[in-house]
C-alpha cells in the first residue's frame, strides 16, 4: 500500500510554496500583493493631492481614495506623509535635473564655446519637456507652490533635486558672462527659475489677459517668449550699485530747562 504524499508548508518543495519571481502572498493589511503598479499609482493620486491642496491640506485618507488603496499600504512604501511627499517630488525634479546635466555635457562636449542662450535653453527645456507628459503638469503646479511650504520641508528638497545642477549652470554662466560677478549671477538664475515656474504652473493668468492673443498650451511659443527674456537679462549689463545714503545725523539732545522753582523739565 502506497503511502500519500504529505506537503508541508515549510517544505520549500512543496507545490503550495511560491516560486521564484511570483507574486508574494498578502500576508497582513496593507502589504502588496505581487509585482504591480501600486506604487506608481499612489505617487500619481499624492501628486494630484499634494499639487491642489498643499502639503498640510493633504491627508493620506484622501490620497487612498484616489489611488484606490489602504493607508496601511501607503505606510508599507513611504512610511509617512512626509516620506510620501518626498518621494513625489524628487521623482520628477530629479528626472528634470538630470537631463539639465546631460544637456549642459552635450554642449561643453561640443567644442564650441559657451553661449547665454544655449546654457539657458538647456537648463528651460527639461522642464518645459517634463511639463507635457502624463502627470507632468501636474508636477509642475507641485513645484511652483513648493516655495509656500514649509521651510523644513522645501529646503531640503530643492537642495536635493536641484543643487547640484543649479551650480553647474551657475559656473557655465559664469564662464559665459565674465562681467558679471558671482553674486549677479545667481541672482539672475534665481530669477530665471522664478519666471520659468510662473510660466510653467498654468497659473491661467495670461489667458485672462490676453485671451486669444497668447498660447501658454503651445510649447514652443512658451519657450521662445521665456528664453529671449531670460536670455535678454542674462546678458543685460552689470547692475552699478548705488552709493549708500548718508546716514542721518542724530537729533541733538535737548537741553532740560531750569524753572525757578530748581525743577526740570524735558
Amino acid at each position: 500500500m502506497s503511502q500519500a504524499k504529505t506537503t508541508s508548508r515549510d517544505d520549500p518543495s512543496s507545490s503550495d510554496a511560491p516560486s521564484e519571481g511570483a507574486p508574494r502572498r498578502r500576508a497582513g493589511p496593507g502589504r502588496p500583493e505581487g509585482t504591480s503598479h501600486v506604487r506608481d499609482a499612489i505617487l500619481d493620486a499624492a501628486e494630484v493631492e499634494f499639487a491642489a491642496l498643499g502639503y498640510a491640506g493633504t491627508s493620506l485618507r484622501n490620497v487612498a481614495e484616489r489611488a484606490n488603496v489602504t493607508q496601511a499600504l501607503i505606510n508599507y512604501y513611504f512610511g509617512s506623509k512626509n516620506g510620501l511627499f518626498e518621494e513625489v517630488f524628487l521623482r520628477r525634479g530629479r528626472q528634470i535635473a538630470d537631463d539639465r546635466l546631460q544637456r549642459l555635457d552635450a554642449l561643453r562636449r561640443s567644442g564650441k564655446p559657451l553661449s547665454v542662450p544655449d546654457i539657458v535653453h538647456a537648463f528651460l527645456r527639461p522642464a518645459l519637456s517634463m511639463r507635457e507628459t502624463d502627470g507632468g503638469r501636474t508636477f509642475m503646479r507641485l513645484h511652483a507652490r513648493l516655495h509656500t511650504e514649509p521651510p523644513e520641508i522645501s529646503y531640503k528638497l530643492r537642495n536635493q533635486a536641484y543643487d547640484e545642477s543649479t551650480r553647474a549652470y551657475a559656473d557655465a554662466l559664469r564662464e559665459a558672462l565674465p562681467h558679471l560677478s558671482e553674486r549677479d549671477v545667481y541672482w539672475r538664475i534665481t530669477l530665471m527659475i522664478g519666471a520659468y515656474l510662473y510660466a510653467f504652473s498654468d497659473t491661467h493668468r495670461l489667458e485672462e489677459m490676453a485671451r486669444g492673443v497668447c498660447n501658454p498650451d503651445d510649447p514652443e511659443e512658451i519657450m521662445t517668449a521665456i528664453s529671449s527674456f531670460v536670455t535678454a537679462g542674462m546678458v543685460a549689463p552689470a547692475p552699478t550699485v548705488p552709493e549708500s545714503p548718508p546716514k542721518p545725523a542724530a537729533p541733538k539732545k535737548r537741553k532740560p530747562k531750569v524753572t525757578k522753582a530748581g525743577a526740570t523739565t524735558a
